[in-house]
């Protein structure tokens, strides 16, 4: 009988990069004029939002909001290492990375041998210097466990759930970036290191009807109310949380000890169209995260697809597979943590499940 461990952290970029540039975002969409001069307006700002912006742009902020994220990441990590799991599977999203215009999945488990990663692939792009100080071609190892990763899509399969699964990664591109830096800040003391744990990702169609309209990032508001040709939608929360057991009884079945972890933040400044970008969903990610707290999958479950694009909320569907996993198989909420910023794109969200 499987043992398993659930696990629930952020890939946010910007914590791989250093403080002066962790505000980057932000200051990129105070440069849209589309956007009504008085919301980018600093005085109009809640507390928090000017409190964090201070009079240094954010970077201090930056530095307690690491701190913050550090101390969930290491109290993640301890929960691995106590575990000592025989693999790490992992929900996160393909951002435009390895799926394109060629085939965009609901979901794909991604069934790779030991593959090079680029560590600071989405930091290059971004021309943002990272926070360790590495040479900007720096690569580190992330161990495959294939034979698993195929049965898994098997058995996903079998329950009724459609999985696509992939053996080879797409040529030319970074490695999707939400399990690229799930390995890096899980290990963030030893970059470019040997990470212990191998891992199977599993992809999921977190930008849906944004994912090729907006490359799975920013975008203008000229652009956006000129009339977007949105993609089809994403898989539904409902449908993640419906992986999410499928994934479990797999998991189960099998005589290995497995760690579940969702990998995102929760709702993204550059994603939340009603707030102008400015900032994250705040309102609607503590709704979610009262419900996380007392166990209320219910609460999750009648999500729709739309309410998860107007909050801003598309990583999140990540966790919805989590939580699914969780009911499923009776797992507690051991530990957890809502870090909230109102300047730094995203609120971000640790958990342990035991």
């Amino acid at each position: 009988m499987a043992e398993v461990l659930g696990l629930g952290i952020t890939h946010y970029p910007m914590l791989a990069g250093a403080d002066t540039h962790m505000a980057g975002l932000l200051k990129s969409t105070l440069k849209d004029p589309d956007i009504p001069a008085d919301r980018k307006e600093i005085s109009n700002w809640n507390e928090l939002a000017q409190k964090e912006w201070g009079d240094d742009g954010g970077v201090a902020a930056a530095g307690v909001h690491r701190a913050r994220l550090l101390d969930g990441l290491t109290r993640c990590r301890e929960a691995l290492d106590e575990f000592q799991p025989d693999v790490v599977v992992v929900w996160g999203d393909d951002q435009y990375e390895n799926f394109r215009e060629e085939v965009i999945p609901s979901f794909c488990i991604l069934a790779y041998d030991d593959t090079e990663v680029d560590a600071f692939g989405v930091l290059r792009m971004l021309k943002v210097p990272n926070a360790w100080g590495l040479p900007d071609d720096t690569t580190y190892r992330m161990r495959g466990l294939p034979d698993f990763a195929r049965q898994l899509a098997s058995d996903v399969l079998v329950s009724g759930v459609d999985v696509a699964y992939s053996y080879e990664q797409r040529k030319g591109i970074h490695f999707p970036h939400a399990f690229a830096n799930t390995q890096i800040f899980l290990d963030y003391e030893h970059v470019g290191k040997e990470f212990p744990y191998p891992m199977v990702p599993i992809a999921v169609n977190c930008y849906g009807e944004h994912v090729i309209a907006r490359r799975g990032g920013m975008a203008r508001f000229a652009e956006i109310n000129a009339g977007e040709q949105l993609d089809p939608p994403g898989p539904s929360p409902m449908r993640c949380f419906e992986l999410g057991r499928a994934v479990a009884r797999s998991v189960q079945a099998s005589d290995k000890r497995v760690a579940l972890v969702a990998s995102s933040s929760w709702s993204h400044a550059f994603l939340n169209d009603k707030d102008w970008h400015l900032r994250p969903d705040s309102e609607a990610d503590r709704r979610l995260y009262d419900a996380l707290l007392v166990g209320d999958y219910d609460t999750w479950q009648k999500v729709t697809t739309r309410e998860i694009v107007d909050a801003g909320q598309h990583e999140m569907l990540n966790w919805f597979c989590l939580l699914g996993a969780m009911s499923e198989l009776g797992l507690g909420l051991e530990w957890s943590d809502f870090v909230q910023t109102e300047i730094l794109n995203s609120n971000k969200v640790f958990a342990v499940y035991k």
